[in-house]
């Protein structure tokens, strides 16, 4: 194989099943009729009390993400039930999900209890599937996390985040927050004081739309990968078992999308 990936890979690699090999070409990153509409941005907060500082600064960075052109939804995990001990229909398990459905990115905030993010906010992680049959229903899709703590700054939380958001794969963006002493950071009002915290906030809020503007129209062709091509959609479910976790069976936006397997080299596994 040459340097510019031509060659006979059946000879150089001979694991390889050549129906489904396909080599990187940057034309393909271009997108012919870029989306029109909004960036569609889906917010959650790891804390329930009458006044939770992950809430008040999910709302700050709500204001800033519709100031910076971005359409936004708020889910509220108040009356969420534990991961595993409601169904699937619960209605809070399902406006979650579909709110995860129509989101092209999300800010994940939590405060950070005994060195870790809540468990509040985890819950709402849980409760998005990994995989629904043959389709990554957050795969591709951007990330931007935050914390508040009651102390001195740390991130802790921030951190397990980022890797709860590889595991969905998700595209973190590099920037975050995190609010040292959140307690003198809101006014009464709730709203947040200006200080270097809140430049952050907006530092990492305009990141995050250009990166979904970046992102996802190319997504499809960024998360398409070899393995999965190798796989038919009713055998990456079986795999990841989480069949069960379709919300919505009528919903075309969620049926298996189409994957390559040997002989079939046409079709890809997508995201949207």
């Amino acid at each position: 194989m040459t340097a510019d990936g031509t060659g006979n890979t059946a000879a150089t690699l001979p694991n390889i099943d050549q129906a489904c090999f396909r080599v990187p070409e940057a034309h393909l990153l271009d997108v012919k009729a870029p989306s029109q509409h909004r960036p569609r941005i889906l917010l959650l907060y790891g804390s329930v009390r009458k006044r939770s500082y992950s809430r008040l600064l999910v709302f700050e960075a709500q204001r800033l993400l519709e100031a910076f052109g971005a359409e936004t939804r708020i889910f509220h995990p108040d009356g969420l039930p534990l991961p595993d001990a409601a169904p699937d229909d619960h209605p809070k398990v399902k406006e979650l999900r579909e709110l995860a459905a129509w989101s092209e990115g999300m800010v994940w905030c939590s405060p950070e209890r005994h060195g870790a993010m809540s468990g509040i906010l985890k819950a709402q992680i849980d409760w998005i599937p990994l995989s629904v049959g043959g389709v990554r229903p957050t795969q591709g899709k951007t990330l931007a996390v935050m914390q508040v703590c009651g102390g001195s700054q740390s991130f802790n939380a921030v951190n397990q985040m980022r890797v709860l958001g590889r595991w969905m794969r998700m595209f973190t963006i590099p920037n975050q927050s995190s609010v040292a002493k959140a307690f003198n950071e809101f006014d009464e009002d709730g709203r947040m004081k200006s200080s270097a915290f809140y430049d952050r906030v907006v530092d990492v809020m305009e990141e995050l739309v250009k990166m979904t503007w970046l992102l996802r129209d190319r997504a499809p062709y960024l998360v398409d990968r070899y393995s999965e091509r190798k796989e038919t959609a009713e055998e990456l479910s079986k795999r990841v078992d989480l069949a069960k976790a379709v919300p919505d069976q009528g919903d075309p936006s969620l049926a298996p999308q189409a994957s390559c397997v040997t002989g079939c080299c046409g079709s890809s596994v997508a995201t949207k």
